[in-house]
């Protein structure tokens, strides 16, 4: 009974924690899906060439999304014509970076860190698209030829022909954020969440600390803590910035800031469903190798230039309770929502 209750209370916190920053990222793919031009996402993202990957990952660093809100971002851009490459460059850097977390980084870890984040997100995220591009070469994203696309709100007539209203448009945001998209992946997201609520009751932060060594062993430690853990790429810093406080080699914080923001059991499992069990893979292996790699790379920077990042800030600015219990009833709400009305458009 207590292992059961401990559970459910690790699955009460992540669903809180996570909640907000869903419903903001589903709100952002309706606005992607409604005021993006038809074709504007297939034109630069949608081909299999480091192009599209580039443009991809550069488009994803400075928005203000985590592991789980860039989601349904990320399956909007998927409809609408991008590569899988794309997508997977766009799933790695959008998360780990952002510019509430580099301004974040630059406070806790300094400028040199913060640069050093921004750099390694984009080389990952463009080594992931580049290997996924490799992989599924002859694959191509289903389009519609523009002679057959429909507006995004209707289906009444073509896109050129249709004007709507600014208040249709925002009404059309949240009916596709909170009913077509959110149907197809809102099972998934619960699914995730109780994984995650399993395993980060079954791994406490405690271990972190507690066990950590040095050098490549605390690398691998918190790369087999972060993928499965749910972490923000704020909320991840103070985290790294205490670790290293006490000894932890600034690779293996990189590690945690790259690894954990960018994964999470519900990451994982969407990805899974929605693009198949090989992208998940490609998707795991470029983040562990480029963790690794980047991680030592870092350590030796460090050592070369004698960076001594010492400055720690309590963080703060966090989300009120009551506002993630809220958004966890209005995210709960509307997956029930969908799962009971007659599927209809």
């Amino acid at each position: 009974m207590q292992i059961i209750l401990g559970v459910i209370k690790e699955i009460y916190f992540l669903m809180n924690k996570m909640s907000v920053y869903l419903l903001f990222g589903f709100i952002f793919a309706g606005i992607l899906h409604i005021f993006l031009k038809e074709g504007l996402i297939s034109k630069h993202i949608g081909g299999n060439n480091l192009s599209s990957v580039v443009k991809a990952s550069l488009f994803g660093i400075p928005l203000p999304l985590c592991s789980c809100g860039v989601l349904p971002a990320a399956l909007a851009l998927r409809k609408d014509g991008a590569s899988k490459g794309a997508v997977l460059s766009f799933l790695i850097s959008t998360p780990t970076t952002g510019v509430d977390s580099v301004l974040a980084t630059y406070a806790l870890l300094g400028g040199a860190f913060a640069l050093y984040r921004v750099f390694a997100s984009f080389v990952a995220g463009v080594f992931a698209g580049a290997f996924a591009n490799i992989i599924f070469k002859n694959e191509k994203p289903s389009v519609t030829p523009k002679e057959n696309r429909k507006c995004a709100m209707c289906d009444s007539a073509s896109h050129s022909e249709v004007k709507h209203s600014i208040l249709d448009k925002v009404k059309g945001v949240f009916s596709y954020a909170f009913g077509e998209l959110l149907n197809s992946v809102g099972k998934w997201v619960i699914l995730g969440i109780i994984i995650g609520g399993i395993i980060s009751y079954f791994i406490p932060e405690e271990f972190v600390s507690r066990y950590l060594g040095s050098g490549i062993l605390s690398m691998l430690i918190m790369l087999v803590i972060g993928i499965p853990m749910y972490v923000c790429s704020s909320g991840s810093i103070p985290i790294a910035a205490a670790l290293m406080l006490k000894g932890m080699n600034p690779g293996a914080a990189f590690v945690f800031l790259l690894a954990g923001p960018a994964t999470n059991s519900v990451a994982l499992t969407v990805i899974a469903k929605e693009f198949g069990k090989k992208t998940v893979f490609i998707f795991l292996s470029a983040i562990i190798a480029c963790s690794l790699l980047l991680g030592v790379l870092l350590n030796h920077l460090w050592k070369f230039f004698n960076i001594n990042t010492i400055a720690y800030i309590a963080h703060k600015g966090m989300i009120p309770e009551w506002i993630q219990l809220s958004a966890s009833i209005i995210l709960l709400f509307f997956i029930i929502l969908n799962a009971i009305k007659p599927k209809r458009r």
